[in-house]
């Protein structure tokens, strides 16, 4: 075990980003993808795929409304897959590695740098009862609005006041707190960061400063030295670790760029790097991003605004219920389709009209978050009658998800965002069906990509700027090849215009309903009321061992 480095000073402290060119030859930059089931790594060439490895690890839901993970699955996962692109391309050719992650991932590291709890994804829900406590507070539009992040389970912010009020004896022993990147880079590089971009989703970090936010840290009981130093998006590493260059088949002096949040990378993977033209990803989850050129503010709250590169943002709403919401569907109402029926199940959802009947679904199955952040709401069929099958009910789930995200669309244009083209990608792209209802929903055309490698790519491009293989990421959509557009039916378009503030509504209508419901599926144990928030009068050094 390699000794944590002093994360402020030393001489393993994290560099600027380089300016000069790598040595001729070295033409491939790596991207590394940390994604929450699995770790891709790609090899770039000029912006073409040439080398491609993936390796899962396990999602734990140990207890009703956690999500973790093991961190040194994802470790060893990484290391995997960039071995095996690696001794494809072969070594000499790789200009350096770029890194990618999955946002909101939480981690209590000891004062050795050894995990002392389990990686807490964005799909943990434990610290629900925080979050709407803190969203209620007075000035909790006006923290969003300076850390960008809503208050929301999925963000350290909560989830370090569920863990000081649950835990205190363990909140009080970890050292620092990190992401799973900064972890693996810790690992990889002896080094420890965050970059702005995975720090601007914590819902800790003020945005006009790129600093820690104050109050935010009273909120949470931590003081900032319990937290990794900030840095650029465009950071280079000083070195690997000799023992990590070995495990993978690389040089010790292989430039590691630190990287960026997987959905702000995501915009930049699909070329999305001008105000107006936003990224739309529908796999399990969704999500819709549009690039600025400063940080803008909901003042209703209903969007994010995440950090890329300096003078660049993204803001933009993730959903929880994407492709997801289908695959119940299939499951509950078509299981004699058998599993994997996708195409199967779309094809039946096909044979009714748009609007399917009159009948809505809300498609909130796991909570949701873009624009209302709350995990009270459930999924619920409004509109049935003995006319509807389950061609009805299936297509109405598939609407559902196309709606949300549709208003999310209305979020970003009611915050003073324009957005004139839409980029799409993501599994459920691959089904001509998803493709029409999501044009359709819009009411504008869809552009899709030929290639999905995504946040992969958004990080390599990210890597090549910072070292200085080209001069700007704005050159990403010349590096991406296009794949076919989507117009939207009129018909159908203007069905979906007539049926977006229904489906709105029926969340605010239906609200009161979901809190009842939640509060009769609880255990009675979760029902109890937790103290309120305050700091923590102990200053954090005086609880650790020097």
């Amino acid at each position: 075990m390699t000794p944590t480095p002093d994360p402020h000073t030393g001489p393993d402290a994290p560099t600027a980003a380089r300016t000069t060119q790598p040595e001729p030859g070295r033409d491939v930059v790596v991207g590394v993808d940390l994604g929450t089931t699995s770790t891709k790594a790609v090899a770039f060439e000029a912006g073409r795929a040439v080398a491609v490895a993936s390796h899962g690890y396990p999602l734990d839901e140990p207890e009703p409304g956690h999500a973790v993970q093991d961190a040194g699955l994802i470790l060893d996962a990484v290391r995997a897959a960039v071995r095996d692109v690696v001794a494809e391309v072969g070594a000499q050719r790789v200009a350096g590695l770029s890194f990618s992650a999955a946002m909101h991932s939480l981690l209590g590291l000891d004062t050795d740098g050894e995990p002392l709890t389990t990686v807490v994804t964005w799909g943990d829900t434990r610290a629900s009862v925080q979050a709407e406590r803190l969203r209620s507070a007075d000035g909790a539009l006006a923290l969003q609005g300076r850390t960008g992040t809503p208050l929301h389970p999925m963000s350290w912010l909560p989830k370090l006041v569920w863990f000081r009020e649950a835990d205190p004896g363990l909140f009080a022993e970890v050292r620092t707190w990190v992401g799973i990147k900064e972890y693996v880079l810790l690992r990889l590089c002896g080094s420890l960061a965050v970059d702005h971009s995975i720090a601007s989703a914590t819902g800790l970090l003020d945005l006009a400063a790129l600093d820690w936010d104050a109050q935010a840290l009273e909120l949470a009981g931590i003081t900032a030295d319990r937290l990794p130093p900030l840095v650029p998006t465009t950071t280079v590493l000083p070195a690997l670790l000799p023992q990590e260059a070995a495990g993978i088949g690389l040089p010790t002096a292989t430039p590691v760029v630190v990287g960026a949040a997987d959905g702000p990378l995501a915009n930049l993977g699909v070329g999305a790097v001008v105000p107006g033209v936003a990224a739309c990803s529908v796999g399990t989850s969704g999500a819709l991003r549009v690039l600025v050129d400063r940080p803008v503010v909901d003042p209703q709250g209903r969007v994010f605004c995440y950090a890329l590169t300096p003078g660049r943002w993204v803001v933009g709403g993730a959903i929880n219920n994407g492709g997801v919401v289908l695959q119940w569907a299939g499951d509950a109402l078509a299981p004699d389709l058998g599993e994997d029926a996708e195409e199967e199940i779309t094809a039946l959802a096909a044979e009714v009209p748009a609007g399917s009947g009159g009948l809505v679904m809300l498609p909130y199955l796991l909570g949701e978050r873009a624009p209302h952040w709350s995990t009270v709401p459930r999924g619920a069929y409004v509109g049935l009658t003995r006319a509807h099958g389950r061609a009805h009910l299936l297509r109405a789930a598939l609407e559902g998800v196309c709606l949300q995200l549709a208003v999310v669309l209305d979020s970003l244009r009611e915050s003073g965002l324009e957005v004139t083209e839409v980029r799409a990608t993501g599994g459920a792209m691959r089904s001509p069906l998803w493709r029409q209802v999501l044009a359709d929903a819009f009411g504008m055309r869809i552009d899709l990509m030929a290639s999905e490698e995504g946040s992969a790519f958004g990080a390599a491009v990210l890597g090549m700027e910072a070292l200085g293989m080209i001069e700007t990421i704005d050159v990403a959509p010349e590096l991406l090849e296009m794949g076919e557009s989507v117009e939207p039916e009129p018909e159908a378009a203007e069905v979906y215009a007539r049926l977006r503030p229904v489906f709105a509504g029926l969340y605010h209508a239906l609200e009161p309903a979901f809190v009842q419901l939640r509060e009769l599926a609880l255990p009675l144990e979760h029902n109890r009321p937790i103290a309120p928030v305050t700091p923590d009068p102990t200053p954090p050094d005086a609880t650790r061992e020097p």
